[in-house]
């Protein structure tokens, strides 16, 4: 059974910042291969790090939000894991979406 995630992913763009919506688009295209549905991508931009636990200073966050079995959390956490361009990764489940039921009309007397 498939389930609602939430990946936040720290990118080290250091010295390529120009390259990364194609390294967006890779990630998307990882997700999709382990059977996950995207349903929204969020670039969060650059931000400084509150403090220097290594070599960075700073990282590009991407937020994903998807469909996708419990199994293939493991295998994308170890792929991305062995990813130089990812510096962290955060995943978390979601509560199912629900759908709310339409309003209804009270009508004047």
């Amino acid at each position: 059974m498939k389930h609602r995630y939430e990946a936040l992913l720290v990118l080290n763009t250091q010295g390529k910042e120009d390259t990364v919506k194609e390294v967006i688009d890779r990630l998307e295209s990882e997700f999709q291969k382990e059977g996950a549905q995207i349903e929204q991508v969020q670039k969060m931009d650059k931000r400084p790090f509150s403090y220097a636990a290594g070599p960075l200073s700073a990282g590009y966050y991407v937020n994903f939000v998807f469909n996708a079995e419990p199994q293939s959390i493991a295998k994308l956490r170890t792929k991305f894991k062995l990813d130089p361009e990812i510096y962290r990764q955060n995943y978390q489940r979601l509560e199912e979406k629900k759908e709310k039921p339409a309003k209804k009309m009270v009508k004047g007397k």
